[in-house]
């Protein structure tokens, strides 16, 4: 059994920056000395005995090396992976036009870039309305290269924006990180459709769900819950498939940051062994799906 993780991370903290990964920076996370060392390809090769799932490649998402200067990151990547990859680089959406796009020529000089991210997070809304973000978008679907949404999708307020550029760019793919960070719940009940803030993640699932470019990775379990339960991922998975369909969803892993809950390998055994789905739709979630959309 072959997977692709589509949403991984690798640190070499001699070379890169990564403002984010030192203790005296934010996210002021309790365990984060968990992940502040180097992780290369080689530590998710290890997938244990003969039946486990086997990596076949994976999307490689920008995790800080350098931010000013992106392309570093890449370059670094593609001198020291050897299994197939993609790579997502980090951009700035608020640069000014010419600006953005010199970094993305620079970009496109490395074989594996294929997409680019920035964080929206808390600042979706300032972001999206930036007057600089429509043109640099465009930028993007141009030069057939796909934007990694991460923020709230439950963010209301940035969804109608982002609607309205999606409507303007129909070429543009966006592929959404985490499942749009929905809400934990420790136990599924009835009382879920009672929930404003649930409701509110599956409005914005299902707008962004009308737009055919538009896909998503379920994964980060582990920012919302340390100890989060499988129940609520088959949940989180379900509504995901059932509002997108089963060719624009992708199961991924967050590595190193899912080894704040488990093992790669355990996450892995789970995620290639859902009961409620049979073979093709599994390998759809965890192969070829992902092969589509970051185009190996």
């Amino acid at each position: 059994m072959k997977f692709i993780d589509p949403h991984i991370h690798l640190f070499d903290l001699t070379l890169g920056q990564y403002q984010w990964l030192k203790p005296e920076n934010p996210p002021f996370w309790p365990d984060k000395h968990i992940i502040i060392q180097n992780f290369s390809e080689a530590d998710i090769n290890l997938l244990g005995d003969l039946n486990s799932p086997e990596l076949s490649g994976f999307v490689h998402i920008e995790a800080g090396f350098d931010n000013q200067a992106p392309w570093r990151e890449i370059q670094w990547l593609e001198l020291n992976c050897k299994k197939s990859f993609k790579s997502v680089a980090c951009v700035d959406l608020t640069l000014s036009p010419n600006n953005f796009l010199t970094q993305l020529q620079t970009l496109l000089n490395y074989k594996s870039v294929v997409g680019c991210r920035h964080i929206l997070d808390d600042t979706a809304v300032d972001i999206l309305n930036h007057h600089n973000t429509p043109t640099n978008l465009k930028a993007l679907a141009d030069h057939q290269l796909s934007f990694d949404l991460q923020m709230l999708l439950s963010e209301l307020n940035a969804i109608d924006k982002l609607t309205q550029l999606l409507e303007q760019l129909p070429e543009l793919t966006i592929i959404i990180n985490h499942a749009g960070f929905p809400p934990y719940f420790t136990e599924i009940s009835p009382a879920l459709n009672n929930s404003e803030e649930y409701n509110n993640w599956l409005n914005g699932l299902t707008k962004l769900a009308k737009f055919k470019q538009c896909a998503i990775k379920c994964s980060g379990w582990e920012m919302l819950n340390r100890n989060y339960n499988t129940q609520w991922c088959d949940l989180v998975i379900e509504q995901c498939v059932t509002t997108f369909g089963i060719n624009r969803v992708m199961l991924s892993s967050n590595f190193p940051l899912c080894l704040f809950s488990k093992s790669y390998q355990a996450l892995w055994q789970y995620q290639t062994q859902l009961s409620k789905y049979n073979s093709q739709e599994l390998a759809k979630l965890y192969l070829e799906n992902t092969k589509h959309w970051y185009n190996f």
